[in-house]
């Protein structure tokens, strides 16, 4: 048997077997709710078809099981946080087609010493700014060559490439659009009609814990390399930009001053009250326009549509948890614990979600996670936004195992590290991520997102 074949009839399998058990406690739209996204979710994660491809079968499989008509289902592959992503993709095409990336991680390079602990957090800080602004999966496969490049020593590309990859996962929640995860919050608050983050009071919250991870994250991972050298010496660029890197950087800069500016600090400044969405779109246009001209229209085939399909579909499950009352049936499950002091279900959100995004994609776990959360907290008046935020950070910070997060799967691709390796380390960071999480959402966070 072809093994994609295989591994279609296994995903199946488990999704029969998972209606077959809710059956019994739940009603035949739950069930089958429940059955469809466990298909989704192995084939997913067991790459037996395009991830385009699964991404599209909610259009098909929601309304066949007479679960959702198929104008609601495709409307949630339109909708407006969708265009925000797709403005990012362009900027990070821009920066790419520049070189400017090059450029932006040899002058963090140039910042650390060459040493092993300094190109540990050289690498770390280089992939997580860029990931904070641009996809990690592109951040990571565009710096990987230059960690295979540091070392011919085994041990240490190991820790440089696990540095890259934890790295650009961390610095990936500094800003809203620096995860698909943070992405779905966005779309989901919209969705429920729920007061968005603004940008900067985002990267005012989340920069603090990434700054800490880091440091811990270049301890972690520089522990027992004392008596190591690096036996290539990083070089760094020299020269000027050229027009075109010039071009781009303005771009950005104008648009991060604009993101910045936009966003309200009550009860002080209420900001310039402009689209975050159109802004990030009409940044990634104007890559196309005269006299700028980076970008052309060949370049758009460069944008994965995969993933944005894959947000359709993360959207398309959050609104099947809603419309066949999932969430509400998951949230009375939960009840049991919502009665434990704050702090107690936070670390438990936390701690539920770090390791369930182990071994499923995060932006699908996110997709359903969200909703239950919504309904556990609306009917225990609990702070919706606050447990939603937690959930949403600790599904970017998985760190034991290949399939959890995509820079996680390039590390892997890279030869460098190995399952093992990935888990010992992983693991460590998994409950620092916790633990840190649940402190700064308790101590920090709830005073301002309440």
């Amino acid at each position: 048997m072809d093994s994609n074949l295989a591994k279609i009839f296994i995903a199946l399998v488990c999704a029969f077997l998972l209606y077959l058990f809710c059956h019994f406690w739940l009603p035949y739209e739950q069930a089958t709710a429940l059955g469809l996204i466990c298909f989704l979710v192995i084939l997913w994660s067991n790459n037996a078809l395009p991830l385009g491809v699964v991404s599209l079968f909610p259009i098909l499989l929601f309304p066949m099981f007479n679960l959702m008509p198929t104008d609601l289902v495709t409307s949630n592959y339109s909708k407006s946080i969708i265009f925000l992503f797709i403005g990012g993709f362009l900027l990070a095409i821009g920066v790419e087609k520049t070189d400017l990336h090059k450029v932006i991680a040899n002058k963090i390079l140039d910042i650390f010493p060459n040493t092993v602990r300094g190109m540990i957090y050289a690498l770390a800080l280089t992939a997580g700014s860029l990931s904070a602004f641009l996809s990690n999966t592109t951040s990571c496969l565009l710096l990987m060559p230059l960690v295979l490049f540091l070392s011919d020593d085994s041990a240490l590309r190991k820790r440089f490439a696990l540095a890259l990859c934890y790295g650009a996962s961390i610095g990936g929640i500094i800003t809203p659009i620096g995860t698909p995860p943070n992405l779905i919050l966005y779309g989901i608050l919209e969705g429920y009609q729920l007061p968005s983050i603004p940008f900067a009071q985002w990267v005012m919250l989340l920069l603090p814990l990434a700054i800490i991870m880091f440091l811990l994250l270049g301890w972690l991972l520089s522990w027992g390399t004392k008596d190591k050298t690096l036996d290539k010496q990083h070089q760094p660029i020299t020269g000027k930009l050229t027009a075109d890197q010039k071009k781009v950087t303005l771009v950005l800069i104008s648009l991060i001053f604009l993101l910045f500016a936009n966003s309200p600090i009550k009860p002080y400044y209420g900001g310039l009250g402009l689209n975050e969405k159109g802004l990030l779109l009409s940044a990634g246009l104007l890559l196309f326009l005269p006299p700028i001209n980076i970008l052309k229209w060949q370049h758009i085939k460069k944008i994965p549509f995969e993933i944005i399909l894959l947000f359709g579909a993360g959207f398309s499950i959050a609104a099947l948890f809603t419309s066949t009352g999932l969430a509400d049936q998951l949230a009375l499950f939960l009840q049991n614990f919502s009665q434990l002091p704050t702090l107690l279900l936070i670390v438990l959100i936390a701690s539920l979600v770090t390791f369930s995004t182990e071994i499923t994609s995060n932006t699908a776990l996110i997709s359903m996670i969200l909703p239950v959360i919504y309904a556990l907290s609306e009917q225990n008046g609990l702070d919706t936004r606050l447990l939603m935020m937690v959930a949403t950070i600790c599904a970017s910070y998985a760190f034991m195992l290949p399939i959890a997060t995509p820079p996680n799967a390039i590390a892997m691709s890279c030869e460098a590290v190995n399952v093992s390796c990935m888990i010992k380390y992983g693991i460590v960071l998994n409950l620092l991520g916790i633990l840190l999480v649940s402190l700064f959402s308790y101590g920090y966070w709830r005073y301002f997102i309440n």
